[in-house]
């Protein structure tokens, strides 16, 4: 033996060892090696030592070993059920419910039954209190235990007692309360207890909710509550051909709440249809998109109006190739953006367009939205040329002039749309804002030269007409030219620059190119320098026959026009169709 324990401890199988001490009577080393080696056979080491002891008589060591083996519960009673008064103490002692229970049982078996109510109560076993409660005939007691515990089971056990004593109000009561809800509803539909029963159902499963409901279809009375009985437990159909055969309204409209894409079409349909016949457009209309019938929710939305929300719209938003092919998801997906459009709904429509491919259309309905941060930068994104065209003809028509970043974004648009011939206008346009609004004939000479530059790209000229412009243009460039460098030289030669715009009057197309007003304007200021008030006069006058309309303050100086009244005593207004408010004005804007 003494070597078998050597060979056990050599080789670490202290499982074997404890065992080996065990089956010596070893039972110290036996416990040492389970505490400390064999941990996962320590309880039963405990209860093989507890039952040794207690086969040796010693109850009170084998009763603390049993605890150690948390086998106490069955073992001690077990043991000392020949020593009542040992085991009651020690049942008092523990507080443990278990063996509170099991002594309440023995003291009932006994017939004690007052004694059993305290351990039962000290046990919280609220089903053996009832029992024993009704069993003794305190009722009252029981469904005051019941009722205040909520316990399940002894529920159940009360609501069975007042079944069979035929108090049903109070057995539907209890079988409310432990949740035994198809033995209420049969209780209910026994006694005809509708109004508790629809309650009852609708707490219960869907196979108790279907006998309730078909109860209140074969009754003939309170078709709604049927109806709402049949949808909650899952039969729609059933509850749609109910709701539709008794017209019930208010309850079509909350089965229809829970159809969704899922559902079946032919019951998404024959709902839409009822809806619609009862002017319930919009949910008719979210019907239609559950049955994936699009075109019928938009030919809805159009005939009464009815606003495209965006979460409409994205619900409308095939994604999926297999509900439809491609060609019919980009006609949906138009028709819809249409649909935006004529509700005012841009840049939904926007949205829907670019979906669908089609971003000519998507860039329109941009443009009617005027948001220009988003008109550039969805022309940047998408980067074909006609987008750029049409971005950069909106652009246009804000005020480019005040804003150099517009000016630069119009230039830019049109030359990655490779339109030359629409950037040459627009920098034909530029040159009249600098002459007509700044007399910058400079400026204006640089956007001609442009435009001509930009014309000169152009490859179709089959027409005849492009020559003309050329020709038109280059003309434009070349008078232009002449009196910048006639108002250059006058600081050098002011009679040879005189001169110059002498003979540039004489050109017989020399508005709009070089007004009149500022060639005129050109002289009447040399000669009022010159002292030549009489020529200058003259020149003034000759002005006010060609431009009779105009004001010539807008071409000549106020200062010039006073030293001119001043000498020649006449007033400086005539020939002037302005009043003198508009006149204050022009000289405030030119200053």
């Amino acid at each position: 033996l003494e070597y078998a324990e050597k060979l056990y401890k050599s080789c670490q199988r202290y499982d074997l060892l404890n065992n080996f001490y065990q089956a010596s009577g070893q039972w110290q080393q036996a416990l040492e090696t389970a505490e400390i080696h064999d941990r996962i056979h320590l309880r039963t080491t405990y209860y093989s030592y507890a039952k040794y002891l207690e086969s040796m008589g010693d109850k009170t060591l084998a009763r603390a070993y049993y605890e150690n083996s948390d086998t106490h519960r069955v073992e001690v009673p077990r043991m000392l059920q020949d020593d009542t008064s040992n085991l009651e103490i020690y049942v008092n002692n523990m507080k443990d419910k278990s063996i509170y229970k099991w002594w309440a049982q023995y003291l009932e078996s006994q017939s004690d039954m007052n004694s059993a109510l305290h351990y039962y109560e000290c046990a919280q076993d609220y089903l053996s209190l009832v029992r024993v409660h009704c069993y003794m005939g305190n009722i009252q007691k029981a469904s005051e235990i019941a009722n205040d515990t909520g316990d399940r089971a002894a529920s159940y056990h009360l609501a069975r007692h007042y079944e069979g004593h035929d108090d049903i109000k109070q057995a539907v009561h209890f079988y409310t309360r432990a949740q035994a809800y198809n033995n209420a509803i049969r209780l209910c539909k026994e006694n005809g207890l509708d109004d508790q029963l629809m309650n009852l159902a609708l707490l219960s499963n869907p196979e108790d909710m279907m006998e309730a409901a078909c109860y209140y279809e074969e009754k003939g009375t309170h078709m709604d509550r049927a109806v709402a009985l049949y949808h909650k437990a899952g039969y729609v159909s059933k509850a749609l051909e109910l709701a539709f055969a008794t017209q019930q309204f208010s309850a079509l409209q909350l089965i229809a709440e829970d159809l969704n894409e899922n559902s079946d079409p032919v019951l998404l349909a024959r709902c839409s249809d009822f809806f619609i016949t009862h002017s319930q457009y919009e949910k008719a209309v979210e019907l239609l998109v559950a049955a994936k019938k699009y075109h019928q929710a938009l030919e809805l939305c159009v005939t009464q109006n009815l606003t495209i929300t965006e979460e409409l719209a994205e619900r409308m938003t095939v994604t999926n190739s297999k509900d439809l092919s491609e060609d019919a998801r980009k006609d949906v997906l138009e028709r819809l953006a249409d649909c935006c459009m004529r509700q005012g709904n841009y840049h939904l429509a926007t949205k829907k367009y670019t979906q669908a491919g089609n971003k000519p259309k998507a860039m329109r309905a941009l443009l009617k939205s005027g948001d220009t941060e988003k008109i550039v930068f969805f022309a940047n994104v998408c980067r074909q040329k006609e987008l750029f065209i049409m971005a950069a003809n909106y652009l246009q028509s804000l005020d480019w002039r005040k804003n150099p970043e517009i000016l630069k974004t119009i230039i830019g648009f049109y030359t990655k749309g490779r339109a030359p011939e629409l950037l040459a206008g627009f920098y034909e346009a530029c040159a009249q804002v600098e002459i007509d609004d700044y007399q910058n004939y400079e400026k204006a000479l640089d956007a001609l030269t442009e435009a001509a530059k930009c014309l000169s790209k152009v490859k179709d000229s089959s027409t005849g007409q492009q020559e003309v412009r050329v020709a038109d243009l280059q003309h434009k460039i070349t008078l232009i030219k002449k009196f910048v460098h006639a108002r250059r030289l006058y600081a050098e030669d002011a009679g040879e620059a005189v001169q110059l715009c002498e003979s540039l009057l004489e050109e017989p197309e020399l508005d709009p190119a070089v007004r009149i007003g500022d060639a005129f304007g050109f002289l009447v200021e040399h000669h009022c320098q010159q002292g030549n008030f009489q020529v200058a006069y003259r020149k003034l006058e000759e002005l006010q026959k060609l431009l009779p309309s105009q004001n010539v303050r807008y071409y000549v100086s106020q200062a010039s026009l006073q030293a001119l009244q001043k000498e020649m005593g006449v007033p400086m207004d005539h020939g002037d169709t302005r009043n003198n408010v508009e006149e204050d004005e022009v000289e405030e804007d030119l200053n």
